[in-house]
């Protein structure tokens, strides 16, 4: 698997509790945000108000590539 790297900015409150949260879990920080996101991807795969808001943002880039291209 190819990955990429990223730099999240987070609160002080969010990084100490992030870093008890990895050491009682016995992994990485990396591996719990890895994981956080994950579970919310697969949240919004099933969320259907999320879907129709995606297929509308779809459908308008579409009609704007369409544009571009003529």
């Amino acid at each position: 698997m190819t990955t990429r790297a990223f730099t999240v900015r987070v609160s002080e409150d969010q990084a100490e509790e992030l870093e008890a949260i990895a050491a009682a879990e016995g992994t990485s920080v990396a591996e719990e945000v890895r994981s956080a996101l994950t579970e919310r991807i697969a949240a919004r795969r099933k969320d259907g108000e999320f879907q129709a808001r995606l297929r509308a943002t779809m459908e308008r880039n579409r009609r704007v590539l369409d544009r571009l291209a003529e």
